[in-house]
């Protein structure tokens, strides 16, 4: 069964971009505090499973495969939502895609134009089908951005400019949708201790002869916490910032990284 905090009980909350690690620990942690979760992504199987973790653990859960690069397909997303629930209270953009890691004057300009058709413009578009709902239940929103806003880690380029924007977004979103008592913010992680950043370290390690525990303590040791945030720490900070816990919290950016960077 769920452990519900409660602070999301009785809300309706769409996730886009669910997947294995933050999407996922986002939809959990949303059911977990009381929220009935629309699960959105292109890949149905996932949708389904991370549905069916959420029923097993005794939520409430839609899975609604959408291609979040059209226009469309968000429409029904938004459409399925209301008609299952009756309403939407709240909204977080986790889609995003990452480009490689070169040098930004070297980047693949198709690669940069369908990052920022994910990071960027599916937010702007699943947020513009669903806010005539959250003005209806004076909602909120949270963009996930990223810890490249802060940093300087090379070959980010790309990546930074689509989560910039996003920032930008987030913040230009709060001003205009703040007197329809929709909430906006966004959430900055860092290094995310799941299967991608695992994989990255392991290819590190291998690449210097060292275990990847070594790895993991290099990057740790510059951190406040000395260890990096797991999906449900970000999560955490996305339901809280949904929930009237955060009410009087609008167009601001929380960095959840252990202390990587200081804002």
């Amino acid at each position: 069964m769920l452990s519900a905090s409660g602070l999301l009980a009785g809300k309706v909350v769409v996730v886009s971009g669910v997947g294995p690690a933050l999407g996922r620990s986002i939809a959990l942690q949303s059911a977990a505090a009381g929220a009935s979760v629309v699960l959105a992504a292109r890949t149905r199987e996932r949708l389904e499973s991370v549905a069916t973790e959420i029923r097993d653990r005794g939520g409430i859960a839609l899975a609604v495969p959408t291609d979040l690069t059209d226009v469309d397909s968000i429409e029904a997303l938004a459409q399925k939502a209301l008609d299952e629930f009756g309403a939407v209270d709240a909204l977080v953009n986790n889609a995003f895609v990452q480009p490689a890691q070169v040098p930004l004057l070297d980047a693949d300009l198709t690669s940069i134009q369908s990052g920022i058709d994910i990071n960027l413009i599916a937010a702007l578009n699943v947020t513009r089908a669903l806010v005539p709902a959250l003005t209806a239940s004076q909602g909120s929103i949270v963009m996930v951005t990223s810890m490249v806003l802060r940093n300087q880690l090379p070959g980010f380029g790309a990546y930074r400019i689509m989560k910039a924007g996003l920032l930008a977004m987030a913040r230009s979103l709060s001003i205009d949708l703040g007197p329809k008592g929709i909430r906006v913010n966004s959430v900055a992680p860092g290094y995310i201790w799941a299967d991608s950043v695992k994989n990255f370290f392991d290819k590190k390690a291998a690449a210097a002869g060292v275990d990847p525990k070594v790895i993991y303590d290099e990057i740790a040791a510059g951190t406040d916490l000395r260890r990096l945030p797991e999906p449900d720490d970000i999560a955490n900070a996305v339901v809280f910032l949904l929930s009237d816990s955060a009410r009087a919290i609008a167009g601001q950016c929380l960095d959840v990284n252990c202390g990587h960077t200081h804002h």
